[in-house]
Parts: C-alpha cells; sequence; structure tokens
C-alpha cells in the first residue's frame, strides 16, 4: 500500500517503540499512526515497521558481491585489526562461520530451549539493518581459538559469497535458520552482509 500524499490542512504523527519496553525490548517495533484530512484522504494511514535503520544493499546483487570479494582481496596475513583480538586469518574462518551452517555443513544445531533464547532476544539484531557494535559478544560456535591458513580461510569466504550470488535470493526466501527458524530473503541479506560488512571495516577494507 502506498503512503498517500498527506492534506496540507493537518498531518499528526504519532509514533511509540516498543523496543524501549522492557517487556518487548528486541523486537524493534515501531508503529507510526498518520492522520488525514478525511475529505482529502478518507481516514487514516497506518505504517507497520519491523526494523531499525536504512535498508542494507544485497549481497545477491552480482555487483555488490564483487565488490565484497574485492574487499577481501585487498587483505594481507599481516592486516590488522582496527579493534577486537582475532588476527586477519581467525576472522576469515570466523565469518565462514555463517557459511558452514547456510550451507547445511555442520551439525552443531541449538536445542528447543536455545532456539527459543535466540529467536526471542538476540534473532532481531542480526537479521535487521542496524550495525553490530565494536566489540560485541560472538557467539560460541563463532568463536576461532586455534590458528588458520589466511589463504584457505580467504578462498573459502569467497567461494561462498559466489555460492550466495549463484543461489540467489529465491533460494532464501523463506529458508529456515538452524539458529532463527524460517527468514525472508531479505533477513538472510541483513545478516550475511551486515557481518561481513562489519568484519572488513574490522580490518580496514
Amino acid at each position: 500500500m502506498a503512503k498517500p500524499t498527506p492534506s496540507s490542512t493537518f498531518e499528526g504523527i504519532y509514533a511509540y517503540d516498543f523496543s524501549t519496553s522492557p517487556l518487548f525490548i528486541y523486537c524493534g517495533l515501531i508503529i507510526n499512526l498518520y492522520w488525514y484530512d478525511p475529505v482529502a484522504e478518507h481516514g487514516i494511514y497506518l505504517h507497520f515497521n519491523n526494523s531499525i535503520g536504512d535498508a542494507l544493499i544485497s549481497l545477491f546483487d552480482k555487483s555488490v558481491a564483487a565488490d565484497i570479494i574485492s574487499r577481501i582481496e585487498k587483505l594481507t596475513p599481516e592486516t590488522q585489526p582496527k579493534w577486537g583480538k582475532m588476527d586477519v586469518a581467525r576472522m576469515l574462518a570466523h565469518s565462514n562461520v555463517t557459511y558452514e551452517y547456510v550451507f547445511d555443513e555442520r551439525n552443531d544445531h541449538p536445542n528447543f530451549i536455545m532456539k527459543f533464547i535466540l529467536k526471542t532476544f538476540i534473532k532481531n539484531k542480526v537479521v535487521t539493518e542496524t550495525p553490530y557494535p565494536q566489540n560485541g559478544p560472538t557467539a560460541p560456535a563463532f568463536i576461532i581459538a586455534d590458528a588458520r591458513d589466511f589463504e584457505k580461510e580467504k578462498s573459502r569466504l569467497i567461494q561462498y559469497i559466489n555460492n550466495v550470488v549463484a543461489k540467489g535470493a529465491s533460494y532464501f526466501e523463506g529458508k529456515a535458520s538452524s539458529s532463527f527458524g524460517v527468514l525472508t530473503a531479505v533477513e538472510w541479506n541483513n545478516m550475511m552482509y551486515k557481518h561481513l560488512n562489519h568484519h572488513l571495516t574490522q580490518f580496514g577494507v
């Protein structure tokens, strides 16, 4: 439904951000109610937005994926982070974990209770457009404790990105996440692109 053009006579905007309420702390639900001149617009217009932040560009787009890959190619084994403790090879291995789950290469899925916790309290931090903060907490499955081979992890990550492009948005629409349940293609894109951009920015590329 397209937003109607408001009358110049009167427009009232009312908003309540449920994400500030302890009961809905992670839902990020914002409701805006627009009241228009009943003669011009005949009533009210409701807009519901279940995410916060500007829309992210799409990793399903070949040009966007090519840009991400070019940033990865600028990394060297000596590239240092601007924040955090991971070296560059561990960062690449950490980034690869996402796609190990995406393409069903891992079997360490969360149990029912943990999945409920992840969906209730973590999901909207991961699948919305809101950027990650620096030095945020890392899920145990994503912690890379051992040394990794830089070239191997870089090659894996580039191949995963190419696989995402080859599969396309239609593959991800309605695809279930082992942690968050069924997601839209937009949510999958937010999760993948946001994570990549966060860590590439961390390493200055």
